[in-house]
C-alpha cells in the first residue's frame, strides 16, 4: 500500500487531538490539508476511521485498532531516527572571527535537531568547504562563489589597521582614499582587501603578501604596510604594535554562511536558512 508517514502521523495527531482543528494547530497544517490526508488514508486502506458530525470528531472501531497498532511503531521509529543523530556533527569553518551571537544560534539549532555544531578555523580561500574540512563556512567575499549556495547575514565596515610605529598611526581618522599612498598587506588566502578594489591608476603598491589573518597581523606589526579588516575582526585579534584607525570611504565586507550546491550535508542548508532567520540577532 502507498501510504506515507505524514498520513500515519496525521491520523494519530487528529485521534490524540479528538478533532481536525485542534490537530491541525498542533502540525502546522490547515484544516483542508489535514483532511485530505486522513482521506487519503482511508481511501487507500478502504475502511472508515473517523466517525465526524458538527460537533465532534471520533474514532471508529478499524480506527481505534489502527492507532493501537501504529501509535508504537512510531514512537519506535521516532527513536530510532533520534538514536542515528547522536553524535552527528555540522562542522562551521571559519577564516577568522566568528559574529557574536553564532553560538547560540548553534546551540539552539543542536537542541532542535540533535545534531552537534563545531567550529574549526579553516585558512583557505572557502573556510574549508573547498577541502572537505567543513560543511558550512562563514565567507567573507564580494559574492558566493560559484559551485555554493547559501544566505547573506550582514554587512560590514572596515577598519585600517596601521603599524603603531607610523605617523600615520597618529590620525583619528582615515579615508579609503588615503591607503592609495602606502604599501598595503594582502591576506590572499582569506582576506578581503586588494589593489584593484581602488581605480586602475591610483591602487596602492603592495607591502607584502600573507596567507591568514595572523600573519596578515604581524606584518602590519613589523611596519611592511597598512591592512584594512572587518571592524569585529580587527577589534578581536589586537596586537602591541598594530594601532586601528577608524576608516571611512571603504567599502562594506558582505558576510554569507554557504555550503556546496551539490553533496552538502543533509542539515546544511536548515542551519543556514535558521541562521538566516535570527540574522537579527548576530553581532559582527
Amino acid at each position: 500500500m502507498n501510504i506515507d508517514l505524514r498520513h500515519l502521523r496525521c491520523f494519530l495527531t487528529v485521534a490524540q487531538e479528538g478533532g481536525f482543528t485542534a490537530a491541525g494547530r498542533r502540525l502546522h497544517l490547515t484544516q483542508p490539508t489535514l483532511t485530505r490526508n486522513i482521506r487519503t488514508l482511508e481511501q487507500t486502506l478502504g475502511v472508515k476511521l473517523f466517525e465526524r458530525s458538527t460537533r465532534r470528531t471520533e474514532l471508529t472501531e478499524k480506527g481505534k485498532a489502527l492507532q493501537e497498532a501504529v501509535a508504537p511503531l512510531l514512537r519506535q521509529l521516532d527513536s530510532a531516527l533520534r538514536d542515528l543523530q547522536k553524535g552527528e556533527k555540522l562542522r562551521i569553518g571559519f577564516s577568522w572571527g566568528l559574529p557574536e551571537g553564532l553560538s547560540r544560534l548553534a546551540a539552539r539549532f543542536s537542541e532542535e535537531t540533535g545534531v552537534g555544531v563545531e567550529f574549526i578555523r579553516c585558512d583557505t580561500p572557502q573556510a574549508g568547504l573547498d577541502t572537505g574540512e567543513a560543511d558550512l563556512g562563514l565567507l567573507r567575499s564580494a559574492s558566493i562563489p560559484k559551485g555554493l549556495r547559501g544566505v547573506h547575514l550582514y554587512e560590514e565596515d572596515r577598519i585600517a589597521a596601521v603599524p603603531a610605529s607610523w605617523r600615520l598611526a597618529e590620525r583619528t581618522e582615515l579615508d579609503w582614499a588615503d591607503l592609495t599612498e602606502v604599501p598595503l598587506i594582502i591576506n590572499t588566502v582569506s582576506g578581503t582587501t586588494f589593489p584593484d578594489m581602488w581605480p586602475a591608476g591610483r591602487r596602492p603598491t603592495v607591502g607584502a603578501e600573507c596567507r591568514n589573518f595572523d600573519e596578515w597581523l604581524e606584518q602590519v606589526a613589523v611596519g611592511l604596510g597598512v591592512g584594512t579588516a572587518p571592524v569585529s575582526a580587527a577589534l578581536r585579534y589586537t596586537h602591541p604594535a598594530v594601532r586601528l584607525v577608524p576608516l571611512t570611504g571603504a567599502p562594506t565586507v558582505p558576510a554569507y554562511l554557504a555550503h556546496p550546491s551539490h553533496g552538502a550535508h543533509p542539515q546544511a542548508a536548515r542551519f543556514a536558512h535558521q541562521v538566516w532567520q535570527a540574522a537579527g540577532e548576530l553581532h559582527p
